[in-house]
């Protein structure tokens, strides 16, 4: 009997493993967590203390590097207020707050909404029993989802600043802090202690980070293809197509029409290019005379030509609320967060395709919302400007497309990946809404 032989094995080369870092560094992002598989080690605190040390706030489940702590959509804050010296401590309480606070410049005055005010009383002395008080207290508070300022509700705005300087102008702050306060009273009057402006009270705050997490609902789709005889791009239902018409600036020249096709859910990730396809359809000879002002070929977003595409977001302030000769009386600033980057997509008779990425700033964090007397909403905006109206063979162009960002990428299943919020913090009917008012060129 013989027995068959084993194929030889070549052991692997000796290579490093690679680096490995348990939070995401700033080009990662991850994929999914499952908290039940981390190792067994020690939560992370985020920890503030009074200049004497005798009071102290411990915030759990926080990363120690940052300068803030932060929460998610109907989260639980979960901390321990520690104190040094519990002699004549007379109560202990923990508090939380988030105001909307806006200031148009030389207009219409200051609003402030309280969108979350919460006092919790950790511990009180007992008069009867007379027992000290403990020198650590834990506590729990879980954050709500939503708001009312009297007239509707809203979901509660993550953390945000934003300001237009000039006259007029405006200030807009979202904020949120959290408080534990230790009162030791004495003898002195409650007068005096007022005038005083409690001294004899322990106060340590911080300020701290609300940034609900939202995903869309699906994935981006796979590209739209040309054939040479296709009169474009192969459309299909995952891709939403936005038309208009180039108008003609000479007698010889005939109208162009610009297709402008996007994934058709119209939500995309902060950290993750949007895709687009652009194509451009009229005569053999237009085609040619546009050809001055067709997009710019690059691997990055050029910064001089006349075709553009960019993502805009327009944040609105109202603090009156009022209708001025038939227009709000709002004021608004306009800044670019994203630019489009183009490619060759083919060429027939009668058309020119273009594909490309819009690259969103890095500087953005969270998507659109709508609170009391303040939006933030982002467009897409595709323009087409002559340098020189007068010489050009069309005229301009602009037409401008509502869509959502969100914070995280698509998942299929999302298992681990904590609380999410609806896919936007805005409205359903605002993608089919214009901005309120045009953008400056």
């Amino acid at each position: 009997m013989t027995t068959a032989r084993l194929p030889e094995y070549a052991a692997p080369p000796q290579l490093l493993s690679p680096s490995y870092t348990a939070i995401p560094r700033t080009h990662e992002y991850r994929l999914a967590l499952n908290p039940r598989l981390r190792p067994n080690r020690a939560p992370r605190s985020f920890v503030k203390q009074t200049k004497s040390g005798n009071l102290c706030l411990r915030l759990v489940d926080q990363d120690e590097r940052v300068a803030l702590p932060g929460y998610g959509l109907g989260a639980t804050i979960q901390g321990v207020v520690e104190i040094g010296k519990s002699e004549g401590v007379h109560s202990v309480e923990v508090q939380v707050e988030g105001i909307l606070k806006l200031e148009e410049v030389g207009e219409g005055g200051t609003s402030i909404h309280m969108l979350l005010s919460s006092k919790n009383i950790l511990w009180i002395k007992d008069r009867i029993q007379d027992a000290p008080c403990p020198n650590s207290l834990r506590f729990n508070y879980t954050l709500p989802t939503t708001y009312s300022d009297g007239d509707r509700s809203y979901f509660l705005p993550p953390s945000f600043e934003a300001c237009l300087s000039g006259l007029p102008g405006f200030r807009a702050l979202v904020s949120y802090s959290l408080s534990a306060v230790v009162a030791k009273p004495n003898d002195v009057s409650n007068m005096v202690k007022s005038t005083f402006l409690r001294r004899d009270d322990w106060t340590v705050s911080t300020s701290f980070l609300y940034h609900p997490r939202t995903r869309p609902s699906v994935p981006i789709p796979s590209p739209l293809a040309t054939t040479p005889s296709s009169s474009g791009f192969i459309e299909t239902p995952q891709w939403k197509l936005f038309s208009a018409t180039v108008v003609a600036n000479q007698r010889d020249t005939r109208d162009l029409v610009a297709k402008l096709y996007i994934p058709a859910a119209r939500i995309f990730c902060v950290r993750q290019p949007i895709p687009f396809h652009l194509s451009f359809h009229s005569d053999p000879d237009s085609l040619r005379s546009f050809l001055p002002l067709s997009p710019v070929v690059s691997a990055i977003a050029a910064k001089r030509q006349a075709t553009k595409i960019q993502l805009m977001r327009q944040t609105t302030v109202d603090v009156r609320n009022a209708i001025i000769l038939g227009t709000k009386a709002d004021i608004w600033r306009v800044d670019c967060i994203g630019e489009g980057a183009f490619r060759n997509a083919g060429t027939g008779v009668g058309w020119a395709a273009f594909s490309g990425d819009i690259f969103i700033s890095d500087e953005i964090a969270v998507g659109g919302f709508r609170a009391s007397g303040f939006s933030v909403r982002d467009y897409l905006v595709l323009t087409v400007m002559p340098l020189d109206l007068s010489k050009s063979a069309f005229k301009e162009l602009r037409m401008v497309v509502p869509l959502r960002l969100v914070t995280d990428r698509w998942n299929v299943d999302g298992a681990g990946l904590g609380v999410y919020g609806p896919p936007s913090i805005s409205s359903s009917e605002e993608l089919g809404a214009e901005p309120e008012l045009p953008y400056s060129s």
